[in-house]
């Protein structure tokens, strides 16, 4: 139903919002969520471009979350790389449904309605205070610095 890519920057996403005052280096984040580094770069200016996180170069540079992750929906990661489409008029192009959809189109459109709904109402600080047993990485949080992690 998405993309590679919506996936990786909601893996991106919840990664940095996970230690909001860090700032994380791309090699660090390409190597934890496993999206190959090259390709998060385009991610996570994409992210960047609309203000959920912040790029700063340099020497003690990398990503950081731009606001609080309890004010970043799952809804406004995804719609920077992928907006839930919804389906509004027959797709076909049939002039004999005009404005309703058969049947088909309208529970793909509710499913669709769900997601969209589901993700408009769930944060970054959802995904990542979770208290799901099953709390493996790429996913588990929160994270601890690769030196803390290996003691």
């Amino acid at each position: 139903m998405f993309s590679q890519t919506v996936e990786y920057a909601l893996r991106a996403a919840t990664v940095i919002g996970s230690d909001p005052e860090r700032q994380w280096k791309r090699q660090e984040l390409a190597k934890i969520t496993k999206v190959p580094a090259e390709y998060l770069s385009k991610v996570l200016q994409g992210l960047a471009r609309e203000g959920l996180v912040r790029s700063q170069r340099g020497l003690g540079g990398g990503f950081s979350i731009a606001k609080d992750p309890g004010a970043i929906r799952v809804l406004d990661v995804v719609n920077v790389v992928e907006a839930i489409r919804r389906i509004h008029v027959c797709p076909l192009g049939l002039e004999a449904h005009g404005t309703k959809l058969c049947p088909l189109h309208r529970k793909l459109d509710e499913a669709f309605a769900a997601v969209e709904a589901a993700f408009a109402t769930t944060s970054l600080a959802d995904l990542i205070k979770d208290p799901s047993p099953i709390r493996r990485r790429p996913c588990e949080f929160p994270l601890k610095p690769e030196k803390e992690a290996s003691r």
